[in-house]
């Protein structure tokens, strides 16, 4: 990776580099092997400060913002540790955005601290099996208990929900009004406890990022006290948009990480693995799909830079978030399909690691939204073409 521009950025992507190391591909092929949550990884980024990078100051984080959490992530990434290890991160280093945007004092004064700590890990619980993209649909519903709540629903795609005591939940607390404008109204947002006895997890079996479980949740009849109410009751998808623009972002950077472990893979093994008297890298059949990866991927971290930096800068920045997101996705898959194709036959071995790259990078297509719907946001705001759903 090229140094960063800045040098008080580019200190901190050494600082990172040098505190992961320790966490070489094996370990997290392992970790992916047994679907074993990196306890080790994450105890060592709590106890250096890296998990509360971005929560304030006063709640005894680092203060910073979504541009040096994704050069954060992108280091994790790139690392080789890929979506296992930023997503044992995520909720930490950016998913609580909205508590700390709308959240009182009770909410932000008990979870913040032990989340910078790294000692609360929370899941985030918003996609439902019949909802989908159109989160307006979602149906868990939150009916009020005197001064509280009784929460009952089905979530799914709900990471680290093992490994988590609370989730940030949306839910309808009131029936969408019958218009197109109106219809995220009257959906609220939630810090709620994982209680057993009114929550049950069960885990997804899924393709690749196996430390970490996705898992599906059931809510039966949950209680949740008034205070655990994220900002207005009724504005809850609004307050969820605080972290929706920094999670692509955040996304970006992770795919772009993977992409540059997957070149950085790819690259070695062109330059060792010798067919015809020479080494595979100087074919250009080869070495020009590298070559384009790595322009690729180096313009989509400045796009996700120019993302990060209009968001803490407090600008408009979904054009430039859905953007980053994009061109990343596509650029690190490609990357690690690339890495695939230069190690031929050995490429699908696991020892290599480039399939468990490969593996990771497809989830970015896909999660936190489909490419189709960043195109869709591109087509619709920025080019001002007519919606078509």
């Amino acid at each position: 990776m090229r140094e960063l521009r800045d040098p008080e950025h580019e200190l901190i992507a050494k600082a990172i580099r040098e505190r992961v190391a320790e966490f070489d591909d094996e370990y997290w092929a392992a970790c992916d092997r047994d679907h074993r949550f990196p306890w080790e990884f994450f105890t060592a980024l709590a106890e250096g400060g890296w998990v509360g990078l971005a929560i304030p100051e006063e709640y005894g984080g680092g203060g910073r913002g979504v541009t040096e959490a994704a050069i954060l992530l992108r280091e994790i990434a790139a690392s080789g540790a890929a979506m296992n290890g930023c997503t044992a991160l995520h909720m930490n280093v950016f998913g609580l955005q909205p508590v700390i945007k709308y959240g009182n004092d009770r909410l932000k004064e008990t979870f913040l601290p032990p989340a910078a700590a790294g000692e609360l890990h929370v899941a985030f619980a918003v996609t439902e099996p019949d909802a989908g993209t159109d989160t307006s649909r979602i149906k868990t519903r939150a009916v009020r208990d005197g001064d509280g709540w009784r929460i009952s629903g089905q979530k799914i795609w709900t990471s680290k929900a093992l490994e988590s005591s609370v989730a940030l939940l949306l839910a309808r607390t009131a029936p969408a009004p019958d218009t197109e404008r109106g219809r995220f109204d009257g959906l609220s947002l939630f810090l709620v406890d994982l209680d057993p006895a009114h929550v049950a997890i069960q885990p997804i079996a899924k393709a690749g990022r196996n430390a970490v479980a996705t898992c599906e949740t059931f809510y039966d009849d949950l209680p949740v006290e008034g205070w655990r109410l994220v900002g207005e009751e009724g504005k809850g998808f609004k307050h969820l948009l605080a972290g929706l623009n920094p999670e692509r972002i955040l996304i970006a950077a992770e795919a772009t990480g993977i992409g540059q472990a997957a070149l950085r893979r790819a690259t070695d093994y062109a330059k060792v693995r010798r067919v015809f008297d020479r080494p595979i890298g100087s074919n250009q059949a080869l070495s020009h799909p590298l070559a384009d990866s790595y322009a690729r991927l180096e313009a989509a971290w400045e796009m996700t830079m120019i993302a990060a930096a209009r968001y803490d800068a407090g600008l408009s920045c979904g054009a430039e978030a859905n953007m980053a997101k994009y061109l990343a996705a596509e650029a690190g898959y490609d990357a690690a399909d690339r890495a695939v194709q230069t190690h031929g036959g050995l490429g699908y071995a696991q020892e290599y690691h480039v399939e468990r790259y490969w593996r990771e990078a497809r989830i970015m297509r896909l999660a936190p939204i489909s490419q189709e719907m960043s195109l869709n946001f591109i087509a619709q705001q920025v080019l001002g073409l007519p919606r078509s759903y």
